[in-house]
């Protein structure tokens, strides 16, 4: 896929986005109420009778897998004929049927509104790896504080957004195994489809 931003000024990147989220045939409104209910469903579930989120307490690593797998088994499970669960090397986390192009790859960090990428997400292409160029849905969520019972961690941020390989950078470090994305990124190539204050406020006011 061409990219779409080539040789374009930054001021110009939100309109390009704008555009290329509204040509992809996820359902925005859809996919954030999947993503919170798959949400609560984890701290719904027991593992040997035992309680996540009273009991045991899964690591923001753990976390990220059942949110991410939740949601995209959730998204194929209703839409069948348009999404399937990505399971080869190259193929993105929750594959589009009709057009590759709009595969998605979820990314979801214990974050407040970073996401990351090992350091390969930075280096050269390779076509035995899924590509790194597209859309992105991003859950920012918070860990566990205490280990008490008392506090349910919540989701804080989802995005929508078209990020391409180029986009990322890699640690200066040579030991760096991580990669990240500039604010640019951040204002311009992503949508925010919910964010917990925002969501906080509008119960508030009705």
């Amino acid at each position: 896929m061409t990219s779409p931003y080539n040789s374009k000024p930054v001021a110009e990147w939100k309109g390009i986005t704008e555009e290329l989220l509204a040509q992809n045939p996820l359902d925005k409104q859809e996919i954030v109420r999947i993503i919170v209910e798959s949400w609560e469903c984890i701290f719904e579930s027991k593992i040997c009778n035992l309680q996540i989120g009273k009991d045991i307490f899964p690591n923001p690593q753990m976390l990220d897998y059942f949110v991410e797998t939740l949601t995209a088994a959730k998204l194929v499970n209703q839409y069948p004929k348009l999404w399937k669960h990505g399971k080869e090397k190259t193929e993105k986390d929750i594959v589009c049927l009709s057009n590759d192009d709009y595969s998605i790859e979820v990314k979801s960090p214990s974050s407040t509104k970073q996401i990351f990428g090992n350091r390969s997400y930075a280096q050269e292409q390779s076509t035995a790896t899924k590509d790194k160029n597209g859309f992105y849905l991003t859950i920012n969520f918070e860990k566990f504080k205490t280990f008490s019972g008392l506090d349910k961690p919540e989701i804080l941020l989802i995005r929508f957004g078209f990020v391409e390989h180029t986009d990322w950078r890699g640690q200066k470090s040579d030991k760096g195994q991580q990669a990240n994305l500039s604010p640019d990124v951040y204002k311009n190539k992503f949508i925010i489809l919910y964010e917990k204050n925002r969501a906080n406020e509008k119960s508030k006011t009705g």
